[in-house]
């Protein structure tokens, strides 16, 4: 038994085999980083308008239809009123005024024959299709003694305020905008204090973004504000206007406001959900890296002849894609990108980018 056993062969010892991890990284540069904080938000007007009259009346159709998403420019009749009562009315007011004019006319080129041709060129240019202009200045207690006598006073206030109410008869665009509601049709009866409709400026959008407390000191408000719609792939810039004043208690936000820049060809439309992307201030001698490469927020790995090196970090910020680091790391040095399990520092590794460029 002894002699079979002899004749048997020593398996060889194996040495233990040294692999080297493989690992992502970058070389450190440092230098001024930019904070950048992205959020949702809705786009709505600044500026919406209700259209409410103040007298009673048919509706009738103005320069547009209208119509909901009707758009219009500013300076276009959107709708108006049967106005034919409050016309004769301030026509007859108008009368009344050119008739105590003429009467007050004979007395004044026979007192103050100075004085005739400005009364008389105001009573030649007042007619029943402008607007009624301002009387003439008085400068003689005797003319101011026949306006009275003549109740021009009286007849030019009354004329000037049948015009005011005429006015209300007419809904003019104040902006370049577009119809968002109606609730009286064209040919319907007014009444005073109806609500005919609402409209919106188009070009004067305003989003509302909801921003935690812990960011709102990040915001550069002086920076433009990139605005993204991506159910139209579009992309907009705009500028901060304000920043609300209070925190919302549920969601212990704050409101900021940005006001969105566009083109007549490139519109954003109100109510849609956007990204908004804020400029924030910079953070001086950082790096940025992916956040799976940041350890219990406090370390990172450094490669470091061939081997992995646990460095102790300073995490500054942390946002969506990467975090913004310093403090520990020098500008040169190979820091690990990518998130490893079950290293140690110490363990032997070697860059991608190494073997990459040895193939």
């Amino acid at each position: 038994m002894n002699w079979l056993i002899s004749l048997k062969k020593k398996t060889p010892k194996q040495e233990p085999v040294i692999t080297s991890k493989i690992v992502a990284t970058e070389i450190v540069n440092l230098q001024p980083i930019i904070s950048q904080i992205q959020l949702f938000g809705r786009a709505a007007t600044s500026s919406p308008v209700q259209l409410n009259s103040e007298v009673t009346g048919v509706l009738e159709k103005g320069d547009i239809e209208f119509k909901v998403s009707e758009e219009f420019s500013k300076g276009d009749l959107l709708c108006k009123i049967d106005d034919r009562q409050a016309k004769y009315s301030l026509n007859s007011a108008k009368s009344d005024l050119l008739n105590a004019l003429a009467n007050m006319l004979p007395e004044i080129k026979t007192e103050f024959p100075t004085e005739f041709d400005i009364w008389q060129t105001y009573f030649n240019q007042s007619n029943f299709e402008s607007k009624i202009a301002p009387l003439p200045k008085v400068t003689h207690d005797k003319i101011h003694l026949y306006l009275s006598r003549f109740n021009g006073y009286k007849l030019y206030y009354n004329a000037l305020n049948l015009e005011i109410i005429l006015d209300k008869y007419y809904f003019y665009a104040p902006f370049d905008g577009s119809i968002t509601s109606t609730n009286i049709q064209v040919g319907s009866s007014v009444r005073a204090g109806t609500q005919i409709g609402e409209i919106i400026n188009i070009a004067d959008m305003e989003i509302a973004v909801p921003v935690e407390t812990k960011n709102i000191l990040w915001v550069d408000q002086d920076k433009d504000v990139l605005v993204r719609a991506s159910e139209f792939s579009k992309e907009w810039t705009g500028t901060v206007t304000r920043i609300g004043s209070s925190i919302d208690p549920k969601t212990q936000t704050v409101d900021i406001f940005v006001k969105v820049n566009q083109e007549t060809n490139n519109r954003l439309l109100n109510n849609v959900f956007v990204e908004v992307q804020f400029q924030g201030k910079p953070v001086e001698d950082a790096f940025a890296i992916p956040p799976m490469a940041l350890y219990e927020n406090s370390f990172v790995y450094l490669l470091k002849n061939g081997k992995l090196l646990k460095q102790n970090v300073n995490l500054i910020r942390r946002e969506n894609n990467r975090v913004i680091i310093k403090d520990g790391i020098n500008t040169g040095d190979t820091i690990v990108v990518e998130a490893m399990q079950g290293v140690a520092s110490g363990m032997s590794a070697s860059s991608k980018k190494d073997i990459v460029g040895g193939n």
